[in-house]
C-alpha cells in the first residue's frame, strides 16, 4: 500500500474514532455510564456492535478513550496558562481558578457526566496518573522560574510542585470539590490558594 493510501486509511480510522467517542460522550451525559452500553452506541451511529469492536475492545477502553480526553482539555488549559508571559505565582493561581471552574462545569454540570468520572476515578487508570505527572512536571517548571525571578524561595521544583498540587487538590479533584460544595467549614478557594502561594515563599 501506498504512503498515500496509508495515510487516508488512518485518516478514515480516526473519523470512525472520533465519531464513536464524540457519540458515546453524548449518551455517556445524558444516560449515565452504567446505563449505556456498546449496543446503544452502535445504534446511535446506525452501525452494528461488531464495527464497534474493530476500534474498540470494550465498553471500558471507550470510557478510557473519553476520559483521555477530558484530561487532554484540562492539561491544554494548564499548558496554556503557564506559558503565559506573567509572573510564576499569578500562572499557578490562574490555573488552579481555572481547573476549578473547569471542574464544577464540565465534571459536575451533570450528575451523568460526574458518575462517568467517578468511575474512571474508582478503576485508577494510568491516564489518570500520567495526567498529574504532567501537570506536576508544568508546575515543577514554573516554580523553577519563580525561585530563578525571586517570586519563590530555594527549594526543589519537583517536590514543591507535588506539594503544592496536594494542597490544592481540593479544588481539582471532581469527588473532593462535589463533597465539599455545600460544606460550611471549608476553606475558600482564594484562602487555599493564598496558603498554598504563601508556602513557595517561605
Amino acid at each position: 500500500m501506498s504512503e498515500a493510501a496509508n495515510i487516508m486509511v488512518d485518516a478514515a480510522r480516526q473519523e470512525n474514532v472520533t465519531r464513536i467517542l464524540d457519540c458515546a460522550e453524548r449518551l455517556f451525559r445524558h444516560y449515565g455510564y452504567g446505563k449505556t452500553n456498546v449496543a446503544d452506541i452502535a445504534r446511535e451511529l446506525g452501525m452494528s456492535p461488531a464495527n464497534i469492536y474493530r476500534f474498540f475492545a470494550s465498553k471500558v477502553e471507550i470510557h478510557q478513550a473519553v476520559c483521555g480526553r477530558m484530561l487532554g482539555a484540562s492539561y491544554n488549559m494548564a499548558y496554556e496558562i503557564m506559558r503565559l508571559p506573567i509572573g510564576a505565582e499569578e500562572r499557578l493561581r490562574r490555573y488552579i481558578h481555572a481547573q476549578y471552574k473547569m471542574t464544577l462545569e464540565t465534571m459536575l454540570d451533570a450528575q451523568k457526566v460526574h458518575e462517568m468520572v467517578i468511575v474512571a476515578l474508582e478503576r485508577d487508570w494510568g491516564v489518570i496518573d500520567k495526567h498529574i505527572d504532567s501537570i506536576h512536571d508544568l508546575f515543577a517548571e514554573v516554580i523553577r522560574e519563580g525561585i530563578e525571578t525571586g517570586e519563590f524561595a530555594e527549594q526543589d521544583p519537583v517536590t514543591a510542585s507535588r506539594c503544592f498540587g496536594a494542597a490544592t487538590i481540593i479544588l481539582c479533584h471532581p469527588q473532593m470539590v462535589a463533597q465539599c460544595l455545600a460544606k460550611t467549614n471549608r476553606a475558600m478557594p482564594d484562602d487555599l490558594i493564598d496558603y498554598a502561594i504563601k508556602a513557595l515563599k517561605k
